[in-house]
């Protein structure tokens, strides 16, 4: 709860005669510390404290000047408190202490520590007051058993002074009122409260041997009623360890433990039982436990004892004071349950200071000033700081101004023509359009309120209470100059806001204009205007709406029919492009065809040719023969379509053997040994995963892989993918043995494998399912995550974390690589709720990292593009369709004559997916040679003349 400036100058008074004289007595203790014998000498102590001093004393300055900038920063408050603590500068600390908690609710440490420090330097009765208003300050943030044992062992200290005493019972029935029902720690209080009166029982004993008086007898009986009463009540309230309780009664009672008592014990320890399985749950689960308490909360409020709801509401806010949901459902159970004023607003108080960019406990709380009767100034005091609360949305902004506007219009007095309220109304709508236009619309570029509903509400207002429809009239026309002019449920309500409170001819011209701008359901329309001409209209009327309407459905119905021409259009376009495509693909394979024939045919005749020469017995050369090439690359190609639904194409045969050709040609031969043995076992895709990303220099990857993923289950085999020359492809095929160990393998997506992120994704047939996308993460809102970019590249997931777990409970993080596995400065940091989330995009936004400024914002990526299904793919890795042509259409020998400006690529290579890459379709605009890769004569639409040649060339 924030001070006011009467508090701030009690709570801050000036005793720096205090301060300084503790810290002379700190200085004394410094220096008698170093009197006594020490390794070091006088003069390294005095250089190592004054370096010290100097270095805190730069920090704090530092932190201060960061203030002063950004007084919203919690954990700059909270380093500069423990610092100015740990220097000792108690003037300068109060100061700090102060200002931290008008911005915030201090949690129970800070609070701990402020008071002992205030109760260590109190001195005279004066002090004490001050004190106690610092108590009464702290047990209003939160419900907190500590700070109310401490408050009243402080009191105790005070009972000395006039009505001491009986201020002391009164801090002691307040805190059990608080806390006295705290299953774990409210037995604390109330053993206090019996250990102070058995203290003052002993005080009024008359001593051993005398016989009291009528008063001092009265006042025995009257202090043992007292403690009678305080046993009675703790034993009716279910607490732990309360069987000690009630033995430590029977052994006090003279007269034993009456049967009343007894019977409220049993009760109690009945509702114990219920409540411990509650209360376990609590005791073995993590910070913050919110789950836990949710169902603890559901358990109480089915119970229905208000006490118990408010005291496990209050336990669990304790630890989960950013949740929205919680102060929701909590201030919403008091308001509609207990409808007790205090205590209804003061949870709205401390909700709004938790939770400030909720707009909804805002909205809440502004009701609840008005139900309990609140003030004007107050009212307007709340609405004001929700204003400048920072809510996450444009929309925000205009329900906390449609609540305040509404409570505006109930004070309004309509029976008078004029009153001062309703200048105040007419000002505050003209306010919240200015205030959605500029402050909303700068920061969102977006007011929020795209169908007006805040002038709608107020042309309704001036209509219906004002008789002011000229003023109505003004604000319909404002609206549809704001782009709803083209929506038919606008004009129609603009048409019975007229209809009820206006004349005929306004609706006649509201009717008429709608007609002439509606674009969405103009048929709707113009049955409402020419039902309305046959209710009201004359003749006259009746024949201008017919060709009106006439004219605006015909004019719909050209546009319409053009809108159809246009999409069978593109739809004929489509049809003749994937035609195109197919018998270019008939085509190309057919060509693919007699190109094999022809390669087989002439490597029958050169084997005939060398025969000759050499002789039939003639020891063969080591290299290897073109047919045993033809036989592996076929054997493979048919492999690689078993695998993937895809094969790459052979390059051409090289002449000479280039270096290192030997070894390749084992590896190739190893590699198609692996291929053969593994298509004669069966594939199971529903027990495989595709691995890719992998690192083509990566030594021996079937023993890799295996040792990998033996933590999943049994892996069956490993099928890694190699080219025509052995070289490893960077992908393979895990086959299990069970299907339920992919889930398993599927979470090692991502996981490095020499210093590259490796993918792990569903084994799924391409060709059986062209349309399959594997993404792993969601491209829509996602309001418990953010998104940082900005982050240095040697940023680590440790470091992120521990910047990130100050404003809520991390659930998980991810830093985004490239495919090499080198960062690219962006992370999603995921958070348990939305509140936490909005919390950090608030307090991390704008703030440095290693010299690096953050950009944060609710994680929200942009939808990921389709691939164009009809692009030709290829194997990741491998080798480009070999082309016999050069590169600029001839043969490799030949001279070409066409220009290099009419030879192009028409598309770049698509996105990797799932192992495989589109290929890249090239085409050529020569009308001689076709073949792969090449329009042929007959798939152009016009063969090129000399004539357009030579235009061509004096164009460049």
């Amino acid at each position: 709860m924030a001070a006011t400036g009467n508090e701030e100058q009690t709570l801050l008074p000036d005793i720096e005669e205090e301060a300084e004289g503790m810290e002379r007595e700190m200085d004394s203790e410094e220096e008698e510390e170093e009197g006594m014998g020490v390794e070091h000498s006088e003069e390294e102590d005095e250089e190592d404290t004054s370096e010290d001093e100097r270095e805190n004393e730069a920090e704090i300055q530092r932190l201060e000047e960061q203030l002063s900038i950004n007084v919203f920063d919690y954990n700059c408050h909270v380093d500069l408190i423990k610092l100015l603590r740990q220097e000792g500068k108690l003037h300068r600390l109060r100061k700090a202490r102060q200002k931290m908690s008008e911005l915030f609710p201090l949690t129970e440490e800070i609070w701990l520590d402020w008071l002992k420090d205030e109760i260590r330097v109190t001195e005279d009765e004066s002090d004490r007051e001050k004190v106690y208003e610092l108590f009464e300050r702290a047990v209003k943030d939160y419900v907190c058993p500590e700070i109310w044992l401490e408050y009243v062992q402080y009191s105790i200290g005070g009972m000395g002074a006039q009505g001491g005493i009986e201020r002391v019972r009164s801090i002691f029935e307040r805190a059990l009122t608080a806390v006295g029902l705290h299953m774990t720690k409210g037995a604390t209080i109330w053993e206090a409260y019996r250990e102070f009166e058995i203290v003052i029982l002993s005080t009024v004993q008359p001593p051993s041997g005398s016989v009291p008086s009528q008063e001092q007898q009265e006042l025995l009986n009257a202090q043992l009623e007292r403690i009678h009463t305080l046993f009675r009540r703790q034993l009716a309230v279910p607490l732990m360890d309360m069987e000690g309780t009630y033995a430590e009664y029977s052994d006090w009672a003279d007269d034993g433990v009456p049967e009343m008592v007894t019977r409220q014990y049993r009760r109690a320890l009945q509702q114990l039982e219920k409540c411990k399985p509650f209360e376990e749950a609590l005791l073995v689960s993590e910070t913050p436990k919110l789950a836990e308490y949710q169902a603890y909360i559901d358990f109480e409020m089915k119970e229905g004892d208000p006490a118990r709801v408010q005291i496990i509401f209050e336990r669990a806010l304790a630890e989960n004071c950013l949740v929205p949901d919680l102060w929701i459902k909590y201030t919403t159970y008091l308001d509609r349950q207990l409808k007790i004023k205090d205590l209804v607003l003061s949870a709205y108080e401390r909700a709004v200071r938790n939770c400030p960019w909720t707009m909804g406990l805002w909205k809440s709380y502004l009701l609840a000033l008005e139900r309990h009767e609140a003030d004007h100034q107050t009212m307007t005091d709340v609405f004001e700081k929700a204003l400048n609360a920072g809510f996450i949305q444009a929309t925000d902004y205009v329900e906390i101004w449609q609540s305040y506007l509404d409570y505006l219009r109930r004070r309004v007095d309509f029976s008078k023509e004029w009153s001062r309220e309703l200048d105040e109304l007419r000002a505050a709508f003209a306010r919240s359009l200015d205030y959605l236009k500029q402050d909303v619309e700068e920061r969102f570029s977006e007011s929020g309120d795209l169908s007006c509903t805040i002038m709608q509400i107020w042309a309704r207002i001036e209509a219906l209470h004002c008789k002011n429809m000229q003023k109505a009239r003004e604000l319909w026309d404002s609206i549809m100059t704001k782009g709803n002019a083209k929506h038919a449920n606008m004009w129609l309500e603009y048409y019975n806001l007229e209809r009820s409170y206006g004349d005929a001819s306004h609706c006649r011209k509201a009717l008429h204009r709608a007609v002439q701008c509606t674009s969405d359901y103009p048929e709707h329309v113009c049955d409402v205007l020419l039902n309305f001409e046959r209710v009201e209209g004359s003749l006259e009327d009746w024949d201008a709406a017919v060709q009106k309407t006439e004219t605006k459905i015909n004019r719909v119905n050209e546009q319409r029919a053009r809108v159809a021409e246009k999409e069978a259009l593109q739809a004929r376009q489509e049809e003749e492009k994937a035609e195109h495509r197919r018998k270019a693909k008939a085509d190309k394979k057919g060509q693919k065809k007699s190109q094999k024939a022809n390669r087989t045919g002439d490597k029958r005749k050169a084997e005939d040719e060398y025969e000759e020469e050499w002789g039939e017995d003639a020891e063969l050369p080591s290299k290897r023969l073109r047919g045993e090439e033809d036989f592996g690359s076929t054997a493979t190609e048919e492999l690689m379509e078993t695998e993937s639904g895809l094969f790459g194409r052979r390059a051409p045969p090289r002449k000479t053997e280039p270096p290192g050709f030997r070894k390749n040609q084992q590896r190739s031969s190893e590699a198609l040994r692996q291929l053969q043995d593994a298509s004669k076992e069966p594939r199971k895709d529903e027990n495989s995963v595709f691995v890719s990303n992998l690192a083509f220099n990566l030594d021996d990857p079937d023993g890799k892989l295996r040792t990998l993923f033996q933590g999943c289950g049994t892996v069956q085999q490993v099928r890694p993918v190699f080219s025509m020359k052995g070289v490893f492809r960077g992908y393979c095929y895990v086959q299990f043995e069970d299907r339920l160990a992919v889930p398993e393998a599927l979470k090692l997506d991502r996981q490095e494998v020499d210093g590259r992120p490796m993918y792990v994704s569903p084994c799924v047939d391409k060709n059986k399912n062209p349309d399959f996308k594997v993404f792993k993460y969601k491209t829509a809102m996602e309001k418990h995550k953010i998104f940082i970019s900005g982050l240095p590249y040697t940023c680590t997931k440790e470091t992120l974390e521990d910047l990130c777990k100050q404003h809520g409970t991390v659930k998980a993080i991810r830093l985004v690589t490239n495919r090499s596995g080198k960062p690219k400065g962006l992370a999603y940091v995921e958070y348990e709720n939305e509140a936490q989330a909005s919390q950090a995009v608030v307090k991390l936004d704008g703030t440095m990292l290693e010299n690096f400024t953050l950009s944060v914002a609710i994680s929200n990526p942009p939808g990921r593009k389709m691939e164009d299904k009809g692009a030709p793919s290829r194997l990741l890795g491998a080798a480009m369709p070999r082309q016999p042509q050069g590169a600029r259409g001839k043969g490799r020998t030949q001279i070409s004559l066409l220009p290099r400006s009419l030879y192009r690529q028409s598309t770049p290579d698509a996105k990797a997916e799932n192992g495989t890459v589109s290929a890249p379709h090239t085409t050529v605009t020569d009308g001689v040679h076709g073949g792969p890769g090449s329009a042929s004569l007959d798939t152009q639409s016009k063969s090129l003349s000399n004539e357009d040649f030579a235009r061509m060339l004096l164009k460049k």
